[in-house]
């Protein structure tokens, strides 16, 4: 049986639950999100809680209990308060800028790099080097926040590029440390 499964979800007041046809409708104050169900899944509203259930103990029913579970749990708590990604720019001269909603990275190449907003996106940028990626959608926030580290990869030399805040780059040792 599955444990994350069977935790059951606390749906806030601010927070509206539709299910219609294997279709779950959550609206909040900062967005909606649709979830579609797979047949094995159904699920079981007691007042302000959700409970997660599965159709039968094969393989594919049991692997889609805690899925869904967590994919549902995150759209409850992502149209309530965003879901956030914080990334940093480091480099001499790496420096990032909103243009209109989009962003304007200058990261060592020839020219600046314009990476264009995403519907159910927004961005704020901190300073000249930090970016924050907000939304309702957790898994679309991590994609976005990756194609934006994709940009320029942090070097393993100097470590210079995009990275997550808090990231720990492992810096090689260049060819003096190893002659010396």
């Amino acid at each position: 049986m599955s444990k994350i499964g069977q935790k059951s979800i606390q749906v806030p007041a601010s927070v509206q639950v539709v299910v219609t046809d294997k279709v779950l409708s959550v609206k909040g104050s900062k967005g909606e999100l649709t979830v579609a169900l797979p047949e094995q899944i159904t699920i079981r509203r007691e007042a302000d809680i959700m409970h997660v259930e599965r159709d039968g103990d094969n393989k594919r029913a049991k692997s889609f209990h805690g899925l869904f579970r967590s994919i549902i749990a995150n759209a409850v708590a992502g149209v309530e308060t965003h879901w956030t990604k914080r990334l940093e720019i480091v480099g001499t001269g790496y420096n990032v800028k909103l243009q209109g909603q989009d962003l304007l990275l200058k990261v060592g190449y020839s020219h600046p790099v314009i990476f264009t907003k995403p519907e159910g996106i927004t961005f704020q940028v901190e300073g000249s080097n930090k970016i924050v990626v907000m939304g309702s959608d957790k898994q679309l926030v991590g994609q976005v926040a990756n194609q934006i580290k994709t940009v320029k990869k942090p070097d393993a030399y100097k470590g210079k590029g995009i990275r997550f805040e808090g990231e720990k780059i492992r810096i090689k040792p260049g060819k003096k440390a190893k002659t010396g």
